[in-house]
């Protein structure tokens, strides 16, 4: 990305001179894996229910500004009331939002990197600081009981679960605990709780926490488990006086009206879904066992398991080593190296078998030659 030119530093605010904007080093490939997408075909019946919905979606009306009709189908789905949820165009804006509203000047945000980097960035933008407290750098774990004494001094939380790009789960009782320890609010993000287990994440979601603990936010979006990363839509699920916050500071018609007509198709039929996200998550585990029967041969491969549609891998000159990748087998993944904490890791969305097969051939034929 440019960086702001003299003139334009002397004209923006003076905190943002330095912004370094996000970054998702995209270049187009034949295979994408860099992204964390949904690569799989749409399920059958789904495409057609959307674009029947768009078809006969008017264009020359505002969009209802709260998205009540889709609001009401996830409400349904998840076991909440209308009041419960809050429509966003994509977790972005909502993750926004959230630090805009709970964050800023004299504020400070609890981080656990290596973690999502829109976090920083976000705060940056709301003038918050921020608190990193440091996952396990062997294994990425949280580190729960620095987590929680530094949570005290924090006036807001974001934990990711599972972690992106690490690909772990935050345990409930911790959630639970953080919670108790934080005197603001605390959000988890819950972008890839789908892939965690085989009840479309009902099992490791923390929502069911919310009910004792008011503080606490749950972030969704349809751009993972759904394959509706173009829509840009997004959700969050709280106690109705925090949603009435979301709701209170939100742009208004934000979520437009092809996206509202195509995520409630997409939600409507999303028992759909259900047999595709079985499909990566038996994918990952098979993605990760090729990894590490590489490193069990002697090939200097390292992969951490992951309960998310992604694996983080880490080899010698891993940057090369995904420059390569692109260049000579036109498959793209992340490379993280520029990341604290994640030197010489790669991040590799979990593709379809195909798309798998190439990505673990072509890794493991660089890694040889890079060794």
């Amino acid at each position: 990305m440019a960086e702001l030119t003299p003139r334009m530093k002397e004209l923006v605010q003076p905190y943002l001179a330095g912004i370094e904007p996000y970054d998702p080093n995209f270049t187009p490939t034949r295979i994408n894996l860099s992204a964390n997408e949904n690569t799989y075909p749409v399920p059958a019946g789904v495409r057609e229910a959307v674009d029947a919905a768009l078809a006969a979606t008017p264009l020359n009306r505002y969009p209802d500004p709260m998205s009540n009709d889709l609001r009401d189908e996830l409400a349904a789905w998840h076991g909440v009331a209308r009041e419960n949820v809050c429509v966003g165009n994509g977790g972005d804006e909502l993750l926004y939002n959230y630090l805009l509203a709970f964050g800023g000047a004299g504020r400070t945000l609890l981080n656990c990197p290596p973690c999502f980097s829109e976090y920083a960035f976000f705060a940056s933008l709301c003038q918050t600081e921020v608190r990193d407290v440091w996952r396990d750098p062997a294994t990425f774990e949280l580190d729960q009981a620095a987590v929680l004494a530094a949570a005290s001094e924090c006036n807001l939380a974001i934990v990711t679960s599972p972690n992106n790009p690490t690909g772990d789960v935050a345990p409930l009782d911790f959630v639970a605990a953080l919670c108790d320890a934080c005197p603001g609010m605390v959000m988890v993000d819950e972008a890839y709780v789908e892939f965690a287990d085989d009840s479309f994440g009902a099992v490791t979601t923390a929502q069911g926490l919310i009910a004792e603990h008011p503080n606490l936010v749950i972030l969704h979006t349809l751009s993972k488990a759904f394959g509706a990363a173009g829509t840009r839509l997004g959700y969050v699920i709280a106690a109705p006086e925090v949603i009435d916050v979301f709701a209170a500071i939100r742009q208004i018609y934000s979520v437009n009206v092809l996206s509202q007509a195509a995520a409630l198709a997409c939600v409507r039929a999303r028992d759909a879904y259900t047999p595709v996200v079985a499909q990566i998550a038996s994918e990952r585990e098979r993605e990760l066992c090729a990894l590490r029967a590489m490193a069990a041969e002697g090939m200097p491969v390292e992969a951490w398991p992951s309960a998310a549609n992604f694996v983080l891998v880490r080899t010698p000159h891993a940057t090369r080593v995904r420059e390569r990748l692109r260049d000579e087998y036109s498959i793209l993944v992340r490379d993280f190296s520029y990341a604290p904490g994640l030197a010489d890791c790669l991040r590799i969305t979990v593709g379809t078998p195909q798309e798998n097969d190439e990505v673990l051939a072509a890794f493991a034929a660089l890694v040889k030659e890079e060794m």
